[in-house]
């Protein structure tokens, strides 16, 4: 669950791209007297975030868990079992050539968008997390269809690095400190800019960014959370025979 909102994240996110609050509202189309309002309020207005999002070139749901508001059935993974198979498919995806990268994004773009039949469950307890930055990067990651165990194993697949499940909980509730690297590796995942991330956490990466065998796979992670666990298996089938 989020916690209270920090609308201060969407004037450092602006201002990373310099853009004060007049040019931020006229790129969304909005007027600036209720961007300002929204700002002076503290109270987010889904509508207005929606808007805001592609303008800093943000997903809408990132950037309500950047804000610490809550992520909209519509907007969360579709089927909430396809998270275990992420890092299966991660792990295949990451020694593919980009040309065989672009082919499984574009096979993902042909499958229908099955319609769930059931809601989508409601976050367990040790996923509702208190505000910090460690919380919203966790909420990031479930937005990416990213439980603790799936998190760890993905970020084990991209980075080389790998913490236990418990660890990235801890992040996430604010038992275990989020450090510079950890942010790298989070950016490498997500795919959001380390700049994007130091913005609204307050932590500077190091100096470092992925590595080009990294290029793709976040995006692809990013696309296949709107997919049920039988078609990301299909997508992960097709990988697995591109290896070969």
């Amino acid at each position: 669950m989020a916690g209270d909102a920090d609308l201060g994240v969407l004037e450092r996110l602006a201002g990373l791209r310099q853009l004060d609050i007049g040019a931020l509202a006229q790129l969304a189309d909005v007027a600036e007297l209720e961007l300002r309002t929204v700002f002076n309020s503290g109270a987010p207005n889904p509508s207005l975030l929606r808007r805001l999002a592609p303008v800093l070139g943000l997903h809408t749901a990132d950037l309500l868990a950047m804000v610490g508001a809550d992520v909209p059935e519509a907007l969360a993974p579709a089927d909430t079992t396809a998270g275990s198979l992420v890092p299966h498919l991660v792990q295949s995806t990451v020694a593919l050539p980009p040309e065989k990268k672009d082919a499984l994004r574009k096979f993902v773009a042909s499958l229908p968008r099955e319609e769930s039949t059931e809601p989508v469950p409601r976050l367990p307890v040790y996923e509702q997390y208190a505000p910090g930055p460690g919380a919203l990067l966790m909420r990031m990651a479930r937005n990416r269809n990213l439980n603790w165990t799936a998190t760890a194993k993905t970020f084990q697949a991209v980075t080389g690095r790998y913490w236990s499940a418990a660890t990235y909980g801890g992040v996430g509730h604010g038992r275990v400190q989020l450090t510079p690297e950890l942010l790298l590796d989070f950016s490498a995942v997500l795919g959001v800019t380390s700049g994007d991330l130091a913005a609204v956490t307050g932590i500077e990466p190091p100096g470092a960014s992925p590595g080009p065998a990294t290029a793709g796979v976040a995006e692809l992670i990013w696309y296949v959370r709107r997919l049920t666990a039988s078609q990301l298996q299909q997508v992960s089938d097709l990988a697995e025979s591109m290896r070969k």
